[in-house]
């Protein structure tokens, strides 16, 4: 995988996958930027232009880093656990690469 080639340790994943979905649709996922090296980083994990349609393409997916604004308040890492329509806490998935 492209992010643990970069030294990219955990991705966390949200999205449809870690709803009651059947068939999920896409995934949302963050990466930890702790001890990733930027030299070795594939660009396409720091594009979001376009609706992150580079992303899209190539992994069916989207990827943000953790640390980043995702509403302007929270990281992504906390918006993510956070559940859209309540408001209440919810889970997600942790990946150790």
């Amino acid at each position: 995988m492209a992010l643990l080639k970069a030294g990219c340790r955990k991705i966390f994943l949200d999205g449809s996958f870690v709803t009651e979905k059947t068939n999920p649709g896409d995934f949302d996922a963050c990466w930890d930027c702790i001890g990733v090296d930027n030299a070795k980083l594939n660009p396409v994990f720091l594009d979001f232009s376009d609706g992150r349609k580079k992303q899209k393409k190539m992994y069916q997916g989207e990827f943000f880093p953790t640390h980043l604004s995702a509403d302007g308040i929270l990281p992504f890492l906390g918006f993510f656990q956070i559940d859209k329509d309540s408001g209440l806490a919810k889970g997600i998935i942790c990946i150790k690469l």
